[in-house]
């Protein structure tokens, strides 16, 4: 069967790829809230694309939840919510700037044990690593997650990550914990930054000065600064 697909076709089937799980509401918002009639748009297309088999599809969720053709979780698992609140974590952020250089659940270290944020971003002009914490967990096993990122800093392998700006030095990204408990970890080190979503953290940066607008970490002599600035 030949079939021809419209460039919004491909850009769906791709962002699907890219976050795994995506629930219909969010593909209307995303590629649909500029017709008339969205949500029907958005309903012909996905049955068209199903059918085709480029996609999947599971119903255990009102709306419908689309994946890959090749995803690897079961249509009822738990890990389609880990996917959803990636989701909407990056439509948060459309709201105020869309992000660059995005990557779902990012392994910049290539090696079991090494750190595995929920997802990396270009937002704002700044890369952020942002980890989402659906459950609560004990302060010293994020204190753990925190010295990860401590020990990749100290590695120096982030400096060559295919991100980095070839006309500046390096940049080592601000760790965004997505979280509704507050915890006591710090680092010397690294730029941590808690906020319950990203719209608080919008807001903890809007009412700052002219004069302090970008707000710096030191990391090392070589790597120059983190420059934050989200307004």
């Amino acid at each position: 069967m030949s079939f021809r697909l419209s460039q919004r076709d491909k850009g769906i089937i791709g962002f699907i790829n890219q976050f795994r799980a995506v629930d219909r509401d969010s593909l209307v918002e995303l590629f649909f809230k500029q017709l008339k009639s969205p949500v029907n748009a958005c309903n012909s297309v996905m049955v068209r694309l199903y059918r085709l088999g480029l996609i999947e599809r599971t119903q255990q969720y009102s709306p419908t939840v689309y994946l890959p053709v090749d995803a690897k979780i079961k249509k009822n698992s738990q890990k389609i919510l880990h996917f959803l609140s990636i989701l909407d974590v990056y439509k948060q952020m459309c709201t105020y700037s869309t992000p660059k250089q995005v990557i779902v659940e990012d392994k910049p270290t290539k090696r079991k044990g090494g750190i595995e944020p929920d997802l990396f971003c270009i937002f704002k002009g700044s890369p952020f690593w942002i980890e989402i914490q659906r459950n609560q967990y004990s302060e010293q096993k994020m204190q753990e997650k925190i010295t990860l990122y401590e020990d990749f800093f100290f590695s120096d392998e982030w400096k060559s990550l295919h991100w980095q700006p070839e006309d500046r030095l390096p940049i080592f990204p601000s760790v965004i914990l997505i979280t509704p408990v507050r915890y006591a970890v710090s680092s010397d080190h690294i730029r941590i930054i808690q906020v319950a979503n990203i719209h608080e953290l919008m807001e903890k940066y809007k009412g700052t000065s002219k004069q302090t607008k970008e707000v710096s970490s030191r990391t090392t002599s070589s790597s120059g600064r983190i420059k934050i600035n989200l307004t």
